[in-house]
């Protein structure tokens, strides 16, 4: 009888130098093949290449790793910055050897993060602090840091309220840190949006009111001198607070 030659037990038949080393390849071949559903040299590739799933407990060291490496280089301020939180988490060798492992592993930007993501809403504040930690670290937050952030911050559920109060934790303490809060607050109230508003619904709000005041549209309808210096005192009120809010949320 002739054991049918599978993809597995064609490779297990190579590493088997006698011939009944071969047929016990093709043997167990059979089963592996089965039981990882590997019917092609493609599908071998492709498992070779996959990476390993994401453990849960080293997701944290895995995002921290792909934000230092957004910039294009990995700073010493960001591997400090990782140490301390090893250091925050109380791991101990083991532990940090594992937590350097996924930075690293971060740092190639392979994995899908959405899945694991989804499993950690329960521990997304925790993680999105830490997040804002490293992308502040060296002294401000780049274009593609604050787009993993807000990427990472929707698959964990988190409003852009929250983010805000993160980024505001993590980031530099401006002086004074109550009057910059103040007027971030009254920019929403302006522009009649709120902090959880999407960018869109911000744009549009912004487009309107700069179409109702807009002091060229006045000055065509005749309005006073009066009534068209008090619009172009509004508009230019219009702009600061939508830049202040842009820049807060981080869309162009």
């Amino acid at each position: 009888m002739v054991w049918p030659v599978t993809i597995a037990g064609a490779l297990a038949g190579l590493a088997v130098a006698s011939i009944p080393g071969a047929l016990l390849g093709g043997l167990l071949g059979q089963v592996v093949d089965r039981r990882l559903k590997l019917n092609s040299w493609s599908a071998i590739r492709e498992r070779l290449l996959r990476p390993a799933s994401i453990e849960d407990e080293w997701l944290l060291f895995i995002l921290l790793g792909r934000l230092a490496k957004s910039g294009g280089r990995v700073l010493p301020a960001h591997i400090r910055q990782a140490q301390a939180e090893m250091q925050r988490l109380g791991l101990d060798a083991e532990g940090q050897r594992k937590a350097i492992a996924a930075f690293n592993r971060g740092k190639t930007a392979v994995d899908n993060l959405r899945p694991a993501l989804l499993r950690q809403q329960a521990r997304a504040d925790q993680i999105l602090k830490a997040c804002w930690r490293m992308a502040w670290v060296d002294g401000s937050v780049g274009r593609e840091e604050r787009e993993l952030l807000q990427l990472w911050a929707k698959w964990l559920q988190v409003s852009a309220a929250a983010q805000e109060r993160f980024n505001d934790a993590a980031g530099p303490q401006r002086e004074p840190a109550v009057a910059v809060g103040t007027a971030y607050q009254r920019a929403l109230a302006l522009l009649k949006v709120s902090a959880d508003d999407e960018p869109a619904q911000i744009k549009r709000a912004y487009r309107r009111l700069l179409s109702l005041h807009h002091p060229d549209k006045l000055a065509g309808s005749g309005a006073s001198d009066a009534r068209i210096r008090e619009a172009t005192e509004k508009t230019r009120e219009l702009h600061q607070a939508y830049d202040l809010i842009r820049q807060r949320h981080g869309f162009r």
